[in-house]
């Protein structure tokens, strides 16, 4: 069954011993992997991941795992990731199994209203979904105060703004931030201490895989002669083309809702106004460039290239294959 946007905190901070199984889905796949970790937390459970397509070709295996007796003893979440329908005929084993130990989250990403993995977690009592929506610009300073005071950090408007710019959006990415400073500060809920940008620029940093997010950026940004050099420099580093990935959703993430605004009369200045302000000309340069409905396409585009990294079903080697399809997506004209 649906679980609405204000009960999804109490769901997974709280988790009910009779739900089997969570699919969380939507674009803000970052939101999803947040919540499921704080599910994780609530359950104390040790993270399996579980890959869709194992569980596509053996079925039953989802509910063998989900019934088994850990080895050591102690509860495990079942991670799949990324799921789809592929996976239905597991989740539906799983739901028809006598008794399990352990529950199972799936993240989806976006999924069709017609899906039938969705139709039936819906439909089923021991099921819970949520849509993650992507987070506006204009809502991530909120978003990142709220977080904090659960770190015992009070944090200002454009100190949010920063760590939130910094960090793509991503919600997991800025609670690892924000533990970060909560630690350095010995702050803590009983004890909030406020954040300020001084110790944001000491001990911030970009996202974990910056480095990753070079060529992403060149990409969306059509400089073509650039990236095919910042490619050469990710082969040599041995950067891995899924972290590439995951840099380039958030961008695109980050971008969406953007546009959207854009698309609805605002100014690109006033819409890139809480984005950090050294990235502000690089965003408003994509922005020009990207329309919304391709932004859509280069999202769908980049989920499948994921998918196939994440399955191992690629003929070429990873960095190659993503490589080609950053290089289309540099050439492509998005408006």
């Amino acid at each position: 069954m649906k679980v609405a946007k204000g009960a999804i905190d109490r769901t997974v901070d709280r988790p009910d011993r009779q739900v089997r199984f969570y699919l969380l889905y939507g674009e803000d796949e970052a939101g999803s992997r947040a919540l499921a970790s704080r599910l994780q937390v609530a359950l104390q459970a040790e993270k399996q991941v579980l890959a869709s397509g194992q569980l596509r070709s053996d079925p039953p295996a989802l509910a063998d795992e989900a019934a088994a007796i850990s080895m050591f003893g102690g509860p495990r979440l079942l991670w799949i990731e990324p799921a789809g329908d592929e996976v239905l005929s597991a989740v539906e084993a799983l739901m028809a199994a006598p008794a399990i130990e352990h529950p199972s989250v799936a993240i989806a990403g976006a999924l069709r209203k017609t899906s039938g993995l969705l139709k039936f977690a819906d439909g089923h009592p021991a099921a819970l979904t949520h849509c993650s929506y992507m987070p506006e610009a204009r809502n991530a300073p909120r978003l990142v105060a709220e977080l904090g005071r659960q770190h015992g950090l009070r944090i200002a408007v454009e100190v949010g703004a920063r760590i939130a710019a910094s960090a793509l959006n991503d919600q997991a990415v800025i609670v690892q931030e924000l533990k970060k400073y909560a630690l350095y500060l010995e702050a803590d809920v009983e004890h909030p201490k406020e954040l300020r940008i001084e110790l944001v620029d000491l001990l911030g940093a970009e996202s974990p895989d910056s480095n990753a997010s070079r060529a992403g950026d060149l990409a969306l940004a059509g400089e073509l002669a650039k990236l095919a050099d910042e490619l050469g420099v990710a082969d040599e580093a041995g950067t891995e083309p899924i972290l590439m990935v995951r840099s380039l959703q958030r961008r695109l993430l980050q971008l969406a809702p953007l546009r959207a605004r854009l698309d609805g009369g605002q100014s690109a200045e006033a819409v890139t106004k809480t984005i950090f302000w050294k990235d502000q000309p690089l965003i408003q340069r994509m922005l020009a460039r990207w329309s919304s409905e391709r932004l859509a396409q280069v999202v769908s585009r980049l989920a499948q290239a994921e998918r196939r990294l994440l399955q191992g079903g690629t003929p070429a080697p990873g960095l190659a294959t993503l490589g080609e399809e950053l290089l289309q997506v540099a050439r492509a004209r998005g408006r």
